[in-house]
């Protein structure tokens, strides 16, 4: 009998976490490694709250893996019993610089079969009363998305994969050798040392660092401020009751996740900042920043106007030059593989990402051309 292939996974945050434990439920012997813990602070699965959304425009790959990621999100809730998905509703608010990214959006979710209604200037208007919707031609809203919960989801993850029998250790990998192959073992933060069959990095802002020959000018971290501004005392009309998650593909890109949880109206620029180290990066968010986006928020929620800031979080995109994801081997080593570049998209694909990872590796599949390394000409 045949054992089983031991797979190491490093990084347990939305793809990491994700892919180890689907790789786990297709009965190989699985180690999962984190170096701070699922969700933290530092990894940019951290924070409470992300976007669940199909409106990717025309041409790309993501609106079909959000499809997909959807189911998954609901069939893992119910199995738990937990509640990570919040259908709110979400808004695309369509301007004229960006009727081409809309339309190119209608189809694809046709194609991908998650629910939109295509809502006029009026019709948006008289649905959310409390939103300036000056400068916007036309709206896209997907009633079956919403937001996600982001650490919580992260944990659940990690305890449902100890559950089944996975191996799960908190320590970091040594970056000395990885790149030096053939890859027989991690050297690990304890001094210890792993060896596996199969390795998977899926570290996030980290990649670069550990693989700067292969990914160090692919992957860069950015400083992305996230602003939570508190609603008046006894409105409602700024919550997930009332609200839905929105974008705004104006002069900027503008998004946001309505209250919950007794948490603030949440807002952020999708801007990339500057360069961030996500590990010693002071996690102080720019005034400037702030500036710009009380400024949006005045604009188009003119009852949040003067709204006092109540909580900040500075998190980080690993961002890659064309905003793709990178799923592939490392180029000289096939029992690498590279899952990264998340470039501030990624987290609602977790689980449908996971899915076609372990199909990859247990079934030595070829990764989709799209996300593979060599559209970057890397050199061998």
């Amino acid at each position: 009998m045949k054992s089983k292939p031991h797979i190491a996974v490093v990084g347990a945050g939305a793809f990491g976490g994700w892919t180890a434990l689907h790789l786990l439920e297709r009965k190989a012997r699985v180690t999962l490694l984190d170096a701070w813990g699922p969700g933290n602070s530092r990894a940019s699965s951290g924070g409470e709250t992300r976007i669940m959304r199909g409106t990717y425009g025309p041409d790309q790959p993501y609106t079909e893996t959000a499809a997909r990621a959807l189911k998954l999100w609901e069939k893992y809730g119910r199995r738990w019993k937990r509640q990570f998905l919040h259908r709110t509703g979400v808004l695309w608010m369509v301007s004229s610089r960006d009727d081409a990214f809309g339309r190119g959006s209608l189809a694809v979710l046709r194609q991908a079969e998650i629910k939109f209604q295509e809502l006029s200037t009026p019709e948006v208007k008289k649905r959310w009363p409390q939103i300036n919707f000056a400068g916007v031609h036309w709206g896209i809203y997907e009633p079956d998305c919403g937001y996600l919960d982001a650490r919580d989801s992260c944990q659940a993850v990690v305890d449902a994969f100890v559950g089944q029998g996975g191996v799960y250790r908190q320590l970091a990998v040594s970056p000395d050798g990885l790149e030096s192959g053939p890859l027989r073992s991690l050297t690990l933060s304890d001094g210890s040392r792993l060896k596996a069959d199969h390795y998977v990095f899926a570290c996030g802002p980290w990649m670069g660092k550990l693989f700067p020959e292969t990914l160090g000018t692919l992957i860069r971290p950015t400083k992305q401020d996230v602003f939570f501004f508190g609603p008046p005392a006894g409105d409602s009309r700024f919550t997930d009751a009332h609200l839905p998650v929105w974008g705004d593909r104006g002069d900027s890109f503008f998004y946001g996740i309505p209250g919950s949880d007794r948490r603030g109206f949440k807002v952020a620029d999708d801007t990339r900042g500057p360069g961030f180290d996500p590990t010693s990066g002071e996690r102080v968010v720019s005034h400037a920043t702030l500036k710009r986006v009380r400024k949006y928020v005045a604009f188009r929620f003119p009852g949040m106007k003067d709204a006092p800031l109540i909580e900040s979080r500075v998190c980080q995109y690993e961002q890659t030059p064309d905003s793709n994801f990178i799923v592939d081997r490392h180029p000289r080593m096939q029992n690498i593989w590279l899952l990264g570049g998340g470039s501030g998209h990624g987290f609602k694909h977790g689980p449908a990402l996971g899915e076609m990872m372990a199909e990859l590796i247990l079934k030595d599949g070829p990764a989709d051309p799209v996300w593979r390394l060599s559209r970057f000409q890397t050199p061998l």
